[in-house]
């Protein structure tokens, strides 16, 4: 049904025209693709089972930890061992992060999985990071018509990003790399490296 509306066909996106020839998928497949989508009943469906399953993480007792792990299981896409999240926390979908094991995510962390976010094993993430891989077109009017799109986000292993950051959409961190307190990551970092600023800068290397 969208891929026939004047709307789609007239699209562009990334220098590209979508047209009544592109193959018409479900909004949550052209999502999950990178591709343009918009909002529709089903994607609907799926924030508000994540924003059930984060509220109630978010309001679980502090004397029930296992019940508060148990949540979180339920809502992230895989949830490694002895990884521990601080409420509150908040995210679009759940199904779409994968956190490895020994990990920590501290308080008030904001992971927009609208794309997948991939962490590894043994990551520290400082309150208020927020991972953001939603994107909108720079057009204004497919952006006026509630077109998105989204860009994975993979931090690696050993990875310790300060308080405050910032990471954007497609963006790669490799293994042993410290992200300093506010940075605004923009583009991939090396592994073993310390970054610092907006946009972040390698000022150290580690190796």
């Amino acid at each position: 049904m969208h891929g026939e509306t004047p709307e789609y066909e007239n699209l562009v996106h990334n220098g590209e025209r979508i047209g009544h020839d592109a193959p018409v998928t479900s909004m949550k497949d052209r999502m999950l693709a990178g591709e343009l989508y918009r909002d529709d009943p089903e994607l609907r469906a799926e924030l508000d089972r994540a924003a059930r399953l984060t509220e109630a993480f978010n309001r679980g007792s502090a004397a029930d930890p296992e019940g508060r792990l148990a949540v979180l299981g339920e809502l992230l896409g895989s949830l490694g061992e002895d990884t521990w999240v601080r409420p509150p926390f908040h995210c679009d979908y759940g199904w779409n992060i994968h956190l490895g094991p020994r990990g920590f995510v501290n308080f008030n962390a904001v992971f927009l999985d609208v794309a997948r976010i991939t962490i590894g094993a043994d990551a520290q993430i400082g309150p208020n990071v927020q991972l953001l891989t939603a994107t909108h077109p720079l057009d204004p009017e497919p952006r006026r018509q509630k077109w998105e799109a989204a860009k994975p986000i993979t931090i690696g292993d050993n990875v310790w990003l300060g308080g405050g950051v910032i990471v954007l959409a497609g963006v790669s961190i490799g293994d042993n790399t410290v992200v300093g307190a506010g940075a605004v990551v923009t583009r991939d970092l090396p592994a073993n490296v310390v970054a610092v600023g907006n946009p972040a800068r390698v000022v150290r290397d580690l190796a």
